[in-house]
Order: C-alpha cells, then structure tokens, then sequence
C-alpha cells in the first residue's frame, strides 16, 4: 500500500494569496541571499550575543570576508573540507559563513565528541582546516592528521590577507556541509548536503512559519546539530531577521534574552521545553510570536502542559540530517499534538510498505552520502524517493504520525544515538562479555540510553561512563544499567531487543 501528498497539500502552509515555485525554490544559494540583504540594509543588525554585542549585515560580510581570506591565505581552496567544532559564538557563525563564501565544505562536528569520534570523521572526510576553540580538541585533530591546519573561531592568524581571492563563486549543486550521521553499522557516515538543498529548506520555512525581516530567534541550539545551523541560523539570515546566539542552554538567559531583545521566535527540543514548563518564568514565553518544537517528538502532555502555561500552541515539525526540514505543523490552522503536520512546499511524502515507512522526495533532500555509492544506493528508492527509515502514519485529517523506526535508533535529548556504536564501545571493557543497548521511554530525554550486559565481573554504571568517556560523547552514555545472566535470542542466535524488559531476560525461543 502508497499513500501519497500532493502538491496542493503545500498550500496550507502558504500565506494566502501567495504561490511555491518548487523549480526556482532550490536554484540558488543562501550565500546569494545574504549578498542581498548586505547591499538592500547594511546597517540592519542580525546577530547578536545575550549582551546585546551585536553585528549588522555589513559587518557580517566584512567578517566573514576577512576570514575566508585568511582561509584562503593559509591554502584552503573551493571543495576542501574544514571540520568546525566549537560553541556557538558571533566569530564561529562568521568563520561557517566564510566557508560557505570561499566554496569550501564545513563539517560541523558535535563539540562534546571524543577522540575516537573525531578520528573517524577526520579519516573519512580528510579536511583541510578545522576551527575549534577547545585545546584538547586542536590536540586530538593534530594527532589524527598533523596536516591539518588549526585555527581558533576568531582566525588570529600571523599570516598575511589574501585580498585578492573571488568569493561568492559557489553554484547551487556545490557541496556546502557534510553532517555526519550514524546507522545501523555503527560507524557515522556523511550526509553532503548542497548549497540548493539548504536553501530549498528555509525557503520552505520561510513561507510555512511567515518568517520575516521583523523575527527575533532566541537561538540556543548548538551549530553543529541541523535543528540549530540549518533551520535556526540558516532560516534567521534567509529571512533577513536576527537572532540571539547563546553558548547553550540556560533557561534564565533564555527569558531574559525574550524580554530585553523584544525576541519573537524560540526553537527547542522537548527536553528543553520539558525544562521550561517547569520554570516558575515560564509565563514570560507567551510574548513570543511562535515556539517550534522538533528532533525528537513532543508528547502531547507536554504539548498541553505548555499551552496551558503559556497560552502557545507549539508548532512540532519533521527534519533529518539527509533532508533539512520535511514536515511541519501549520502557522495558520490546527496544530496537533502528536502529529508532525503537513509536508511543507516542495517535498512529497508517501508511506510504503507494512508497517509503512516514510520516504521523502524534494529540493531539499541530499544527493547521497560521502564517498559511499553503497549507502546512497540502499537509501534511495528506484524513482529517487529518500527512506528516512522512520514509520509513520496519517491521522483523519491527513497529518502525519511518527509511530516508529524502521531501524535502530535512540533520540535522547534530540541527539540521535545508534545502538550498535554503543554497543561496539562497551564491548572494549574487559568485564563485559556481551552487551544490548536499547531506549527507555523517558519524560525528560524522550528516551535513556540503557544497557545490558552480561559481565564477568560487576560494572558499575558509573565506571561504565567514565570508561566510555574516551570512545563516545556524553549523550550515548548509559543512563540506564541492567547485568543480566544472558540475553535473549531467536534459534539463529539473533539478539531480540523487543525481549528486554525490567532487567530480566525472558526465556528463549524454542
């Protein structure tokens, strides 16, 4: 059985009067828009820090110019890749433009990954540069590639500007970022995403969410994660608002933030607005003109709790890595709780299959990942439609449903964790024999990282974390242990994860 949307399902999320070119939507680049907005009001601010330091369109070109000279200057050329890893900051935003600009591909990279996980990003897409403001990261990229030339977030470099270098050059069918992201071997692999794909994607947004010129994102959503680069930093500067760039996240910081720049938008994911709810200010949202919700799914408790608080109706949405934004709950009409809404302007969606899994076609969907023909092949279907690996289903209205995963994945905290590279790093101790790693439903992260393991002797929870803290970021840490006698197994010695429950082991298949 398919089911598929139209294109006139794209018109709820239209303004009114107002029409989609999905063949124009894709066929230029942000830096082309940017260019626009630097020469129509150069002295319009669109960035700033919490302080209120903030930048205008003309010093963000001027910035971000001077450092893709510097780039430039230090040897970096169109097509080279330069991993960024560092906290959100005005000078990294301007160093990620100047990528953009010089024709280079950013590789935004989780700042809480370790040394074994940047070593696999850094073999696999063999950058050139990298910016990272932590001396610990620089150290652990040097010892990977000692080639690779390092530079902090404000590029103080001794070398001298190259000047004369052409920037703006880039087409729409260029490479812009690689975003890494796992799968059920274990090992993460690079989405590449063009410079028409993350423009087909918030110019979606811009007409789904109205977002305008008089916006104010409060953005506290890390770089490196697509919700904050290429929905909340992508999306401000497309349309020509402004944004508030924290350092993370600080529920005080965020109110105040609201209040003293007169914000209009916040983005989260439910962890933080599990956090928010619960805040004795949280009253104060309800100044803001829309709160969206997205890279995990929102319960509809929460949904109501907030409301209920606040007096907003959350808008919760569709996106991954592979395709930017697919799907989104309308700005003008019923938002539901539970459904991630309606595809937005140029992306088809249809359910295939039994249980059905969602696949996506659109501008904004990527060509295939990394030096890796095999995955892309897997991926796509034989008329180009991108298996998200996500089940779905619609409601009576024709909203869609996340219901389940096609294949194994963990989102804690918005974070997607595989349990296969968990399970791979927790079979190195050598007290444990064999180990699952499964998601516990929690109201908080969404889900828990849990484990089980079948040791030889015991392991403590807090000795597995601080072992694991060499090989994975925090968030795929256990929060959750079980020893167990054995695990379960079919009659081909196949490990049923479904047969995990409460710390006990059921009895085999006969």
């Amino acid at each position: 059985m398919s089911l598929s949307k139209t294109p006139a399902s794209w018109q709820t999320h239209l303004p009114h009067g107002s029409t989609y070119d999905a063949s124009a939507a894709g066929a230029g680049t942000p830096v082309g828009v940017w260019q626009r907005h630097w020469a129509d009001e150069p002295e319009r601010i669109c960035l700033m820090d919490p302080l209120g330091n903030g930048l205008t369109w003309r010093q963000f070109e001027e910035g971000s110019r001077k450092k893709a000279e510097q780039l430039h200057a230090a040897g970096l050329r169109a097509g080279q890749r330069v991993l960024c890893s560092s906290e959100s900051s005005l000078e990294g935003i301007l160093a990620h433009a100047a990528c953009l600009r010089l024709g280079a591909v950013a590789l935004p990279t989780n700042t809480a990954y370790r040394e074994a996980e940047l070593a696999h990003v850094i073999g696999d897409a063999r950058p050139s540069a990298a910016i990272v403001d932590q001396t610990q990261r620089a150290d652990w990229i040097k010892k990977s590639d000692p080639g690779i030339k390092i530079f902090s977030p404000d590029m103080q470099t001794l070398q001298e500007i190259d000047s004369s270098v052409e920037l703006d050059k880039v087409g729409p069918l260029d490479p812009a970022l690689i975003g890494y992201t796992s799968g059920t071997t274990g090992r993460p692999k690079g989405a590449v995403l063009s410079h028409a794909n993350l423009l087909a994607s918030v110019e979606a947004l811009r007409l789904a969410w109205r977002w305008s010129a008089q916006d104010r994102l409060v953005l506290c959503l890390p770089l490196f994660h697509m919700h904050g680069l290429g929905v909340g930093l992508h999306g401000t500067l497309h349309a020509g608002g402004s944004a508030v760039v924290l350092a993370g996240f600080d529920p005080d910081v965020v109110f105040d933030s609201i209040e003293d720049h007169d914000a209009t938008l916040f983005f989260g994911v439910p962890t933080l607005y599990h956090r928010l709810v619960d805040h004795p200010r949280v009253n104060e949202l309800s100044r803001l003109r829309l709160c969206v919700s997205g890279s995990a799914p929102l319960p509809a408790e929460l949904h109501g709790q907030f409301e209920k608080a606040t007096g907003q109706r959350i808008v919760e949405r569709y996106g991954m890595t592979e395709t930017a934004m697919l799907v989104s709950n309308p700005t003008d009409g019923e938002r539901r709780p539970g459904t991630v809404g309606l595809p937005l302007p140029g992306v088809e969606v249809r359910l295939r299959g039994e249980p059905a899994e969602i696949e996506v076609k659109g501008p904004n969907v990527f060509s295939g990942y990394w030096e890796r023909p095999d995955a892309t092949a897997e991926a796509f279907t034989e008329d180009d439609f991108f298996r998200t690996g996500d089940l779905g289903e619609y409601d009576d209205e024709g909203y869609l449903r996340i219901s389940g995963r096609a294949k194994e994945l963990i989102i804690s905290g918005g974070y997607n964790v595989y349990p296969r590279e968990v399970e791979e790093a927790i079979r190195l101790h050598p007290d444990v024999e064999e180990a699952a790693v499964v998601g516990t439903a929690s109201p908080e992260w969404g889900e828990s990282v849990t484990a089980y393991l079948v040791v030889r002797k015991d392991v403590p929870l807090d000795d597995l974390r601080s072992f694991l803290a060499k090989e994975l970021a925090p968030y795929k840490h256990p929060r959750i242990l079980y020893v167990v006698d054995r695990l379960p197994r079919n009659a081909l010695g196949k490990i049923q994860k479904h047969r995990l429950a409460a710390g006990q082991v059921l009895p085999d298949d006969e």
